[in-house]
């Protein structure tokens, strides 16, 4: 993930959200927006935190 600009991961992953529905591509999604989490900076973390939230409802609803 190194070279990742995390404004622009999160702003794919919020535009993506509503078409992620199998277990794959969001858990996927779900591991690299995490990973992300460790390393951005304070402020970006409510951001990425909603979306993670956001991420896990779809889990529990993915198709295989």
């Amino acid at each position: 993930m190194s070279g990742v600009d995390p404004y622009s991961y999160m702003h794919e992953v919020a535009m993506r959200l509503p078409g992620l529905t199998g277990r794959d591509e969001i858990e996927e999604v779900l591991d690299k927006l995490e990973y992300l989490f460790e390393v951005i900076p304070p402020e970006m973390q409510e951001n990425a935190e909603t979306l993670i939230g956001l991420l896990r409802e779809r889990l529990k609803d993915a198709t295989d």
